[in-house]
């Protein structure tokens, strides 16, 4: 199995204060790996810093490549791809506009429409809403546009911040559900979650992020059942 990305002593500094210390992490291809921890820990400063929006020092190596002085758009294009916290959507644009904007990325045009097919194949409510503008989507609908619109890019690596935040109990299963499938797309996937049981049950391999450092980690299945853990994050069951 070969290395997707790979992070070593990676530190990303805020206003002179170290936000992420010395962080070492890897993904290999079609693996879910994912970074839980509480709030202000650092976690989506540490994807900000791989998708290249926040300065870093450190390695930073993506399917083989330097990748730490290459700008946003180059990391895009090498088929690395973030979805936000905040999802940033297109509100008054169509559903299928915003996923068409996914592919912006792409030099060769040709495979767009059957990317387009397979992510409604995928998304059935996109399909029945692709002529609605994003704004008028609920919350787990915008979810699933998120994602849709980076699996546009066709990426080998798919970066998710906190996919499940503000999302019914009922939606964020279906929204595991969804990650997990596409590691059979061969899709590999770095995801941050506050949500630790269900990033647990669904990843490969964890780490545990306090204070900008990692303090823990190991196979998820390991780490579900840490006494430490599990009072400090999957709420003592």
């Amino acid at each position: 199995m070969s290395q997707m990305l790979s992070m070593t002593d990676v530190t990303v500094c805020y206003d002179n204060v170290e936000a992420v210390r010395n962080v070492s992490l890897s993904v290999d291809e079609g693996q879910i790996v994912t970074v839980i921890g509480p709030n202000g820990a650092g976690k989506t400063t540490l994807l900000m810093a791989a998708i290249g929006l926040l300065a870093s020092r450190g390695s930073m190596v993506f399917r083989g490549s330097d990748i730490r002085k290459m700008s946003v758009e180059d990391r895009v294009e090498r088929r690395l791809c973030l979805v936000p916290e905040k999802r940033e959507l297109f509100s008054d644009m169509s559903v299928a506009d915003n996923l068409l904007l996914g592919s912006y990325s792409l030099r060769d045009r040709s495979g767009v429409q059957k990317t387009l097919d397979e992510v409604y194949d995928r998304f059935p409510r996109l399909r029945e809403r692709q002529r609605q503008a994003a704004g008028t989507l609920s919350g787990g609908e915008r979810q699933m546009l998120a994602l849709g619109r980076a699996l546009m890019a066709k990426p080998a690596l798919l970066m998710l911040d906190e996919p499940s935040l503000g999302l019914a109990p009922l939606i964020v299963r279906e929204i595991f559900r969804t990650i997990a499938s596409l590691r059979d797309l061969g899709v590999s996937i770095l995801l941050v979650e506050q949500n630790a049981r269900a990033a647990l049950e669904t990843a490969d391999y964890g780490y545990v992020l306090e204070t900008g450092e990692i303090v823990q980690s190991g196979p998820a299945k390991d780490l579900i059942h840490d006494p430490r853990l599990i009072t400090a994050y999957l709420g003592g069951h």
